[in-house]
């Protein structure tokens, strides 16, 4: 059997006096200092650059509204018949939608399970609901009524 002091040690001497072992404590305080200072004015550009993409997103919607508004203005009776379509293809998906939750509520084992059987039901359903999503959206925005006036 080998002695323990054949073996180079697993735990090495650490220091945890107070103070600093350089002595320099005014130059570490100054740098602290300095990351500080450097650290409030990248937060200050942050925050400035937010608010710039704010505005910017703010300015981008009020343009989409004022089009979709010259729209509907332009086009009264398709803007109504969107409407009409988006609110009755709102019940198409709303029973489409139970149908899909029967469907999980009947396979989902099955689908937890095996990796075909989750395959097979995302090629089933998922490319109809995501164009009936998107139709709904496009439908609901065109026919949505005007927002009043601030």
């Amino acid at each position: 059997m080998s002695s323990p002091n054949n073996f180079p040690s697993l735990f090495t001497h650490v220091d945890v006096t107070a103070g600093s072992p350089s002595g320099n404590d005014d130059s570490a305080a100054g740098n602290i200092t300095m990351l500080l200072q450097r650290m409030v004015t990248l937060q200050e550009r942050q925050a400035e650059l937010l608010e710039e993409m704010l505005q910017q997103q703010i300015s981008q919607q009020k343009q989409r509204q004022s089009e979709l508004a010259a729209w509907r203005k332009a086009n009264p009776q398709l803007a109504d018949k969107c409407r009409k379509a988006a609110e009755a293809l709102s019940k198409v998906h709303t029973e489409f939608l139970g149908s899909i939750a029967d469907e999980i509520d009947d396979s989902g084992e099955d689908m937890a399970d095996s990796e075909f059987m989750l395959n097979e039901f995302v090629d089933r359903f998922g490319p109809r609901i995501a164009h009936l999503n998107g139709v709904l959206q496009m439908l609901a925005q065109l026919g949505s009524p005007h927002p009043p006036a601030k």
